[in-house]
């Protein structure tokens, strides 16, 4: 299986993602510039986290403007599995890929900690054979990572079922103490209605060995072991 890393101007974890993933039997990371124009030869395609064009004007949206997100739409509206991480959930918010915003965190502060995530759907090819109401320990680096939506529209989210992840505390339940930047309804990852374009703002490219984790899991390395799962089950029908 080929999947497409995109490394944008500012990108910094895209490296770390082509390294979890290449830790994963029978697959094929490439790393891709943003200028490429062949991404219809691979299976899958990750917009990974960084500081794409430095955030200037606002996070992700000199990205989303960038030669290859047309592309990425085009192939999107196929159903093709794309995943944004942090920066890469910004950019496909400003590509109109997925609802709502990202706004700066609550506390005006840069956060880097690890939080806990409840799996909410298991319906998207990233969450596929993950168990819903199952947790994920995984960390989060973000500045503007806040996800905001109108009432209206979140209503539209739960309706269709496009809450991917939302943030938990020790007891599972969606608290206020549990949730690290103030986003409605504790949301950490949400996804189109289709369900094949995933973003989240939770690093799993940084939760892939357990070397890693103080928790010493590999929670992270889940959500693309379910990608690899998902596309032999499609591949089979």
């Amino acid at each position: 299986m080929r999947i497409a890393v995109i490394r944008f101007p500012g990108s910094n974890c895209d490296l770390d993602t082509i390294e979890a993933l290449s830790k994963i039997p029978n697959v094929e990371p490439h790393l891709i510039w943003h200028e490429d124009n062949e991404l219809h030869k691979y299976d899958a395609i990750i917009l990974p986290g960084g500081f794409s064009y430095g955030d200037y004007l606002r996070a992700g949206i000199i990205a989303a403007h960038s030669p290859i997100m047309k592309q990425v739409k085009n192939l999107a509206e196929k159903g093709m599995p794309i995943l944004g991480i942090c920066n890469g959930f910004q950019i496909l918010i400003e590509a109109n890929l997925l609802p709502g915003a990202l706004l700066r965190n609550n506390s005006l502060k840069f956060i880097c900690k690890w939080v806990r995530v409840r799996v909410e759907t298991n319906r998207t090819p990233f969450t596929y054979t993950l168990n819903k109401g199952s947790f994920l320990r995984i960390p989060i680096a973000h500045n503007e990572g806040r996800y905001f939506i109108p009432k209206s529209e979140l209503k539209d989210l739960y309706k269709y079922d496009q809450i991917v992840f939302r943030y938990v505390d020790e007891l599972g339940k969606p608290s206020n103490k549990a949730n690290p930047n103030g986003s409605i309804d504790n949301i950490a990852g949400i996804c189109n209605r289709e369900g094949n374009v995933v973003g989240m703002m939770p690093h799993p490219e940084r939760a892939s060995q357990s070397i890693l984790s103080p928790y010493y899991t590999e929670d992270g390395k889940k959500i693309f072991e379910s990608l690899i799962n998902y596309m032999r089950m499609v591949s089979l029908c």
